[in-house]
């Protein structure tokens, strides 16, 4: 029986081999007989060849199977040279494929075969997606290398530094959970706008509408009320503002089901209520934006992230923490919803993570589902009032009343439940 399982294990080293060397042969299928480093057949004799080394070693001394993969890599640095001093080929991508070639064919005998065929299949899918790679690499400029550096640094830096404990009035203040909900808010926006950059705004408003609302559906409804102004179809910009404002909803949601699960099924039925009024709406705009003009429009793209505008928000969610609880403290479940209306003008997400992260409001659903209901309720009024001031009658006319629809929703569905 064992000998019947090593040999079903020296076939998967084989296979897996075979796998790396079949993408590796398709990627230099112009190249000359005998110019490459390693072909589909080499690699799949050096899984099986790590494989071999690896039962041998069990057998002589784990020692063996160290010796054996320096002298392999040896080998292979050596053949490597030689290629770089006839071809000019600088790069080393071929080197390393064989190097964990060997590896993975010595994991797939010693009793880890799930972890060898996955490291397989995602070393053969990295070394296939080379252009797209490439291709986003040449797209993304300075300052979003940046902003992914910033935001690395203060998730895996700070982060793990910081006490986890409740500080202040009411142990409101939580410095380990305040960050993290700053680098959640700043990860949620800045893989929003890296999406948009990678598929663009060109492909259409609703497109840049959605990508630019997962970023900021304040910051693109400004955009859009601001492009009213200087001759943009109206309704074109309205279904672009209505969608921004629409992803509020599952955001909120995501929020949520990250925080507090607890919260999840009450939130359920109010937010999705005024999803689909909002995706109601935005067909409705669309169809007639499509029968007048096809114009589309460009996202504000600026960078989301950076350091400032972090610990801005990082200082309001402290606040509006602190508010929650003392209105909460002093007025019960009335003073939970004036905090939640007070912040529902400016912003759902610090309200939202503020609620999802009170102590025992798990006892409290009703109000905390009331509470975050009025702020998306709130919010969505003021963007839609924002837009009429600043894009006009003409666009008024289109935004105010699938928003007010919104809302209106939103109310229903508290008032039934």
């Amino acid at each position: 029986m064992a000998e019947t399982n090593t040999l079903l294990n020296l076939l998967l080293a084989l296979a897996l081999g075979l796998l790396i060397g079949a993408e590796r042969g398709w990627e230099r299928r112009g190249a000359e007989e005998g110019t490459r480093l390693a072909g589909i057949r080499t690699f799949g004799l050096i899984g099986l060849l790590g494989a071999l080394w690896a039962v041998l070693a069990a057998e002589l001394g784990e020692i063996l199977l160290g010796f054996a993969f320096a002298a392999f890599a040896g080998l292979v640095i050596i053949s490597h040279g030689r290629q770089v001093r006839s071809e000019k080929d600088y790069g080393i991508t071929t080197l390393i494929a064989a190097l964990l070639t060997f590896v993975i064919g010595a994991l797939a005998v010693r009793g880890h075969q799930t972890e060898a065929a996955s490291a397989a299949v995602v070393t053969a899918f990295l070394l296939s997606i080379k252009p797209l790679l490439h291709g986003w690499i040449r797209r993304i400029e300075e300052r979003e290398l940046l902003a992914t550096l910033k935001l690395l640094l203060i998730s895996v830096v700070l982060l793990p530094v910081l006490p986890n404990q409740g500080y202040g009035p009411w142990s409101a203040l939580n410095p380990y959970e305040l960050w993290w909900l700053v680098v959640l808010i700043a990860g949620i926006s800045f893989f929003g706008y890296i999406a948009m950059r990678l598929f663009g705004a060109g492909k259409g408003t609703l497109l840049t509408g959605f990508f630019g609302g997962i970023t900021s559906s304040t910051a693109t409804t400004l955009h859009f009320s601001r492009l009213a102004g200087q001759g943009m179809q109206s309704a074109v910009l309205a279904a672009g503002i209505l969608i921004a404002s629409a992803t509020m909803f599952p955001r909120m949601l995501l929020e949520i089901a990250i925080l507090n699960r607890s919260l999840v099924l009450p939130m359920l039925a109010p937010l999705l209520g005024m999803l689909v009024v909002a995706l109601i709406g935005v067909v409705w705009l669309w169809r007639l934006a499509v029968r007048k003009s096809d114009k589309t429009v460009e996202a504000p793209l600026s960078n989301p992230f950076q350091l400032l505008p972090a610990l801005k928000f990082g200082l309001l969610l402290a606040l509006v923490m602190l508010a929650t609880a003392a209105l909460h403290a002093w007025f019960g479940q009335q003073g939970l919803y004036l905090a939640a209306a007070v912040s529902g003008v400016a912003d759902v997400d610090a309200i939202t993570l503020s609620i999802a992260r009170m102590p025992g409001i798990e006892n409290n659903l009703d109000a905390a589902r009331g509470a975050l209901t009025l702020a998306a309720i709130i919010n969505t009024l003021f963007k839609g009032l924002l837009a009429a001031v600043i894009g006009g009658a003409a666009l008024a006319r289109y935004v105010l009343p699938p928003m007010l629809a919104v809302g209106l929703a939103g109310g229903l569905v508290i008032l039934l439940l």
